[in-house]
């Protein structure tokens, strides 16, 4: 498990983040999400040791980082693909790291293999992609086979099947009890992924619940409905929390009624209905919401 607790980091006269607390439960994939400068990068670096908090503690199962025996073994970690040895080759680098630990080379060959790099593994890693900088960095993120793992943008500059494999990697981690944290701007990638999301903006926590429990608390349902009849349908389903946009001649927008309760309505007053479609909220939807008055540049809306 993950805790933070009371966490805040200044940095002169500017607040990074502000008390925050929140724990990261084994057996779930937990997404760490929050616009540009909203202090996640901040709160992974002090939960591994890289910044020292202002104020507040963090522990990876129950003991800070910096007290941790052997910290490959226990807490895998991805914040920078780019911290290597750019004239080491992958395997050298992953040789390195294995010696600090005494973990064996053949541990080093299986996360090669695991990692997809096999066919670049004696190239130097300063000649590298971005997507295979990033295996790399996953690669040895696993050296130690830890029970934790903390992964910055694992995603970023990875081919369509390496998004998917790190997606089906961090669900097998967690179903295998594992505790997994995950940032990522992809907001339909953690949809897929994650258990469990923390917002975060302006350095403070906006969101901590189950990825259903967001979605449900901060976007609507709505139903289209395509009629010859629309008016009609439109004054028989209206009510007093019930919303109804005509949206063109013969189609509505209707949110607070349940599709099928549309339908069999239209059906006991003989409405014919040429299309009834249920929309509901996504993930970004409901991030876009949670976080509207938290980014800290905003883009400006074309007309």
């Amino acid at each position: 498990m993950i805790t933070a607790e009371g966490l805040t980091k200044k940095f002169g006269d500017k607040t990074a983040v502000q008390n925050v607390s929140f724990a990261v439960k084994p057996g779930t994939v937990t997404g760490f999400l929050g616009p540009n400068g909203a202090g996640k990068s901040t709160t992974m670096r002090m939960i591994v040791g890289l910044d020292k908090p202002t104020s507040g503690r963090t522990s990876v199962n129950g003991q800070e980082y910096r007290r941790l025996r052997a910290p490959l073994t226990e807490v895998g970690v991805l914040l920078d693909a780019k911290a290597v040895h750019t004239g080491r080759t992958a395997r050298n680098h992953l040789r390195a790291m294995a010696a600090t630990h005494g973990i064996p080379s053949a541990r080093v060959d299986e996360v090669i293999e695991l990692a997809g790099i096999g066919p670049v593994a004696r190239k130097r890693a300063g000649k590298f992609s971005l997507g295979m900088g990033q295996r790399l960095g996953i690669a040895s993120a696993l050296l130690g086979d830890p029970h934790t793992l903390i992964l910055d943008e694992p995603v970023n500059g990875l081919d369509p099947e390496g998004v998917r494999w790190v997606r089906q990697f961090v669900r097998r981690a967690a179903s295998d009890g594992r505790t997994v944290l995950l940032s990522s701007h992809l907001m339909s990638e953690m949809a897929q992924t994650a258990d469990h999301v923390i917002v975060m903006g302006r350095g403070q926590v906006l969101a901590d619940a189950s990825l259903d429990e967001l979605v449900s608390a901060w976007t609507r349902s709505t139903v289209r409905v395509v009629s010859p009849r629309a008016a009609d349908l439109a004054t028989a389903v209206s009510g007093p929390d019930v919303e109804i946009i005509s949206t063109a001649p013969g189609s509505l927008e209707i949110v607070g009624v349940p599709a099928a309760q549309i339908g069999d309505t239209a059906a006991s007053l003989g409405i014919p209905v040429h299309e009834l479609t249920p929309t509901n909220g996504s993930l970004e939807d409901a991030y876009l919401a949670l976080t509207g008055d938290s980014v800290e540049y905003r883009t400006k809306e074309m007309s």
